[in-house]
């Protein structure tokens, strides 16, 4: 018997992030369709299968790219189906520096640990290396007075176009919501997924101004007119081992 998949030549975003020149090939534009990619793949695990799916190891490194740069979410020898009569007790597993912090202590599995993970993984596609230090400090009134612009990738020149700084200033918006210690105060990958689909970013600054405290504490607005995501149809959901 064979397991067969489809080819993901460019490797994992990891690699990508930690490799200069393909770093660079990653514009504002292709990094942001590879978060919604990998928001629309975890909405699908948690909200559209018949039991909810937890991936528990989300990380840039088990995030793949085909040729067009599209995500796709792989290694689900971790993932674990929740069952709604049980308290999900698990063993700790994944990656460091993407766990939810409240697994340390609850030891109990639920979609907010992906939703963690996620926003880690988003965060450090917009920095351009593991936001590290910076998720631990996001309370403090130096952190949030830091602007969104010195927090982007600066391999990458800053985005000019009107719907990339939208488009960016959204993801960083989700990231930061999902990086909510409070994991009840997370918004859950449904949700992610429909802002990524229905609306873009509204802010009150012009981009160069907007910093990480209104980033965490302003509404985004929705617009009218709506965004069709390129990559909602061409995604990919690997589910070669899944422990129940």
């Amino acid at each position: 018997m064979f397991l067969v998949y489809e080819y993901l030549g460019r490797g994992s975003l990891f690699y990508n992030l930690a490799n200069d020149v393909k770093a660079k090939r990653l514009n504002w534009n292709k990094s942001v369709n590879i978060i919604k990619g990998a928001a629309y793949a975890l909405d699908y695990l948690h909200h559209h299968c018949p039991s909810p799916i937890v991936h528990r190891d989300v990380s840039s490194n088990n995030i793949l790219l085909n040729s067009e740069l599209e995500a796709c979410v792989s290694d689900f020898g971790t993932a674990r189906l929740l069952d709604p009569d049980s308290s999900n007790q698990t063993l700790l597993v994944g990656t460091y520096g993407y766990l939810a912090p409240e697994l340390a202590y609850t030891m109990s599995v639920t979609t907010k640990c992906d939703v963690y993970s996620f926003g880690v993984v988003a965060l450090e596609t917009m920095m351009g290396h593991h936001p590290g230090e910076f998720i631990t400090t996001m309370s403090k009134p130096c952190t949030q007075q830091l602007l969104m612009k010195d927090l982007l990738d600066p391999r990458i020149p800053p985005p000019t176009c009107g719907e990339d700084m939208q488009d960016v200033l959204l993801v960083v918006k989700q990231a930061l919501a999902c990086l909510s210690s409070d994991p009840k105060s997370r918004p859950s990958m449904e949700d992610v997924a429909n802002q990524f689909s229905d609306s873009k970013a509204s802010m009150n600054s012009s981009f160069p101004d907007v910093s990480i405290y209104q980033l965490m504490n302003q509404e985004i607005y929705p617009i009218d007119k709506k965004y069709i995501p390129l990559m909602s149809q061409s995604l990919v959901f690997y589910l070669p081992s899944i422990d129940s």
